[in-house]
C-alpha cells in the first residue's frame, strides 16, 4: 500500500488482481446483479485508488478494508435503486397500477416482520452486527469471515451465536420469531 501512496499503478495493479474476486463476490452476493456488481466494484476500486492514504494497516488487512468498502459502496448502491425505482413509479404513477397481490394481508405482515428484522439487527453491536452481516448478506463462511476481518475463528463464532441469540430474544419479545 505504501507504494500504491507514491501513486505507482503497478502497485495497484497487484492489489486489484489479488482482491478483485472476492470484492465482486461480495459485492454480486449484495446487489444481485452482475451490472450493480460490476459498477459497484469499479467504483470502490476508484475509491482505493483516490484515498489510498486513509487504510490504517493496524485496523485490519487490505483485504478488510477494500471488502469494507465494497460493502458500503453496494449499500449505496442499492438504495440509490431503491430510490430511483420508487422515484419512477411515482412520476409514472405506476403505484396504482401495481397488483393487488402487493397489498395482500400476507404482503403487510412479511413487511412488518422484515421492519422487525431489521430493527433487531441495529441493536446489535457494531461486530456482531458485521458478521451477521457478511455470513447472511455476504455469503461468506465463518473462515472467511476470521480471515476478512483478522480475527479468530472462534471470535467469528462466538460473536454469531451472541448475535443471533440477541436477534431471537428480540424477535420472541416482538412476537416474530416462533
Amino acid at each position: 500500500m505504501h507504494l500504491v501512496r507514491r501513486g505507482e499503478a503497478r502497485a495497484f495493479e497487484v492489489i486489484v488482481e489479488r482482491h478483485q474476486s472476492a470484492a465482486f463476490g461480495l459485492a454480486y452476493r449484495m446487489s444481485g446483479t452482475r451490472a450493480t456488481a460490476e459498477d459497484v466494484v469499479q467504483e470502490a476500486l476508484l475509491s482505493l485508488w483516490r484515498s489510498n492514504t486513509r487504510y490504517d494497516r493496524a485496523r485490519g488487512s487490505v483485504r478488510t478494508w477494500i471488502l469494507g468498502i465494497v460493502h458500503n459502496r453496494a449499500i449505496d448502491a442499492l438504495r440509490r435503486g431503491t430510490v430511483h425505482d420508487r422515484r419512477r413509479a411515482s412520476d409514472e404513477g405506476i403505484e396504482e397500477r401495481f397488483e393487488a397481490a402487493e397489498r395482500t394481508e400476507v404482503e403487510v405482515a412479511r413487511r412488518e416482520e422484515a421492519g422487525e428484522v431489521r430493527s433487531a439487527l441495529q441493536s446489535l453491536p457494531p461486530d456482531q452486527l458485521r458478521v451477521i452481516e457478511l455470513a447472511y448478506f455476504g455469503g461468506f463462511t465463518h473462515i472467511e469471515i476470521a480471515d476478512m476481518l483478522g480475527a479468530p475463528l472462534g471470535t467469528i463464532k462466538g460473536r454469531m451465536r451472541l448475535g443471533l441469540a440477541k436477534m431471537a430474544d428480540l424477535l420472541a419479545q416482538q412476537g416474530t420469531a416462533s
